[in-house]
């Protein structure tokens, strides 16, 4: 059931070109969502039902995860190299034109992008869109530059935490003019090099700070060594990528400390990069074995993996489900009753939005926890979800760091996503169950995963 290509955004054409393929991107044009399940309403798309249990094998899109974070460092290796399997969503374009902006070259005509660096440069404005991946890790590249290089995105993405990355890199003896918004839009003074050194950030809003302070770091003069200060980290997996990539791209990263990661100065080589399938975007449609009592396997299932999608196999066997990996992959079986979750989320918040569906169609109470910075995601992730969970009938509240989930009966309705791809997930798992579910903007899944309207009419309908 592979997605339907976008179209290849080609670094070496014009900037006006590449600007328009993103731009297509971002706003659906390149990811229509109609089809089989067509939409009955303008901006609603009904959420497609089955007739009996799901049963299916389903390849996923690559990780966006490992996607961008191989292209940064792609970008500033020593030679060129390809990103194999890459995903195609508009953060991924994003991020590759972004670095295409700053001198690199990224063709992303294939399945396999091609990576050649180039000296980075300055006197560029970069589109961030709504992609903390594009917004966190590109600065402390554009600090490499020979110039100004001015960073602004979507609307919402004004609203999401950047302070701590601002003044990490200023730490680090990058000059930021941000007005003192400690936000999008700013512009980094590139100089060219940066000293690097030693910094003290707060990293429990995102681990994204933490990972975008490392990738470039073995570029800067004397390294980097980055220290934590403050409440626990969230989504420690990802931290764990992006070292992980690091040593894959022959970069001396020492984390014996805890809370303190340090990389020594040195040339980041250039290598070939294999891109898992993104687990994260696993959750609906192995959601969908556990609601219809049926049973999906998602192909290729990497062990062991740092991805934060890999917790799902202990959350589904904890609902109910019969979970197994194999060298085929990980297969999820139901029968169509699900138990109440209690469950700390705090490494592995993005999954909230799923899970938190899943929770409203189980047969007991459920507590959600550790997951306060999801606040600051695409949108305020705990109080959207309590307010479009709750307008299906869901008795939902939220607490500080979570949500609490009761039965109760369930009604169609239109559900918001707030141009949020997981949010759309969250709606499509109660679709599954609850007939008149209609998802505003289901093109906003195209953040991650290109055609997944298309994708997931074909499962819910038998042609997967």
């Amino acid at each position: 059931m592979g997605a339907e290509p976008l179209a290849g955004l080609r670094p070496t054409a014009p900037r006006k070109d590449r600007a328009t393929a993103t731009r297509a991107v971002a706003s659906g044009a390149m990811n229509d969502a109609s089809g089989p399940t067509a939409r009955t309403r303008p901006g609603l798309w009904p959420a497609p039902r089955p007739d009996g249990p799901v049963e299916a094998v389903v390849r996923l899109p690559g990780s966006k995860s490992v996607t961008n974070r191989a292209l940064v460092l792609a970008a500033l290796a020593d030679r060129a190299s390809v990103v194999r399997r890459a995903l195609r969503s508009r953060d991924t374009l994003l991020m590759a034109d972004a670095l295409c902006e700053l001198g690199a070259a990224v063709d992303t005509t294939g399945e396999d992008w091609e990576v050649t660096p180039g000296d980075v440069r300055g006197r560029a404005t970069l589109d961030c869109g709504l992609a903390g991946t594009v917004m966190r890790f590109v600065p402390p590249v554009a600090a490499l530059a020979d110039g100004p290089v001015v960073f602004d995105g979507d609307p919402h993405a004004r609203l999401r935490p950047m302070h701590e990355v601002l003044q990490g890199l200023r730490g680090l003896g990058v000059d930021i003019d941000d007005e003192g918004r400690g936000g999008l839009p700013f512009t980094v003074l590139g100089a060219g090099h940066v000293r690097g050194g030693a910094v003290t950030i707060d990293a429990s809003a995102s681990s994204q700070f933490v990972s975008a302070l490392l990738l470039a770091g073995a570029r800067y003069d004397e390294g980097v060594d980055v220290r934590h200060d403050g409440l626990p980290i969230p989504s420690l997996p990802h931290i764990e990528m992006t070292l992980e990539q690091l040593r894959l791209h022959g970069v001396e990263v020492d984390d014996s400390d805890a809370n303190r990661w340090r990389v020594q100065p040195c040339d980041i080589r250039g290598v070939d990069v294999q891109v898992e399938p993104d687990l994260s975007n696993a959750a609906p449609f192995l959601a969908a074995a556990v609601v219809t009592g049926g049973r999906v396997t998602v192909a290729d299932w990497p062990s062991p993996t740092t991805q934060a999608g890999d917790a799902l196999r202990e959350i589904l066997a904890q609902m109910g489900g019969s979970v197994e990996l194999t060298s085929e992959g990980l297969t999820v079986s139901g029968t169509g009753t699900l138990r109440g979750l209690d469950y700390d989320l705090h490494d592995v918040g993005e999954l909230t939005p799923a899970v938190a569906a899943l929770c409203l169609l189980a047969d007991g109470p459920s507590h959600l926890r550790g997951v306060a910075h999801i606040r600051g995601h695409e949108t305020d992730r705990l109080a959207a979800l309590a307010a479009e969970l709750g307008s299906l009938g869901g008795d939902v509240s939220q607490t500080p760091d979570g949500l609490v989930i009761r039965p109760a009966r369930l009604h169609g309705g239109p559900f918001r996503t707030y141009a949020d791809h997981r949010m759309a997930h969250a709606a499509v798992i109660v679709g599954l169950a609850v007939p008149g579910v209609e998802v505003e903007n289901v093109a906003t899944t195209a953040k991650t995963f290109p055609d997944f309207a298309g994708a997931w009419s074909a499962l819910v309908s038998g042609r997967g």
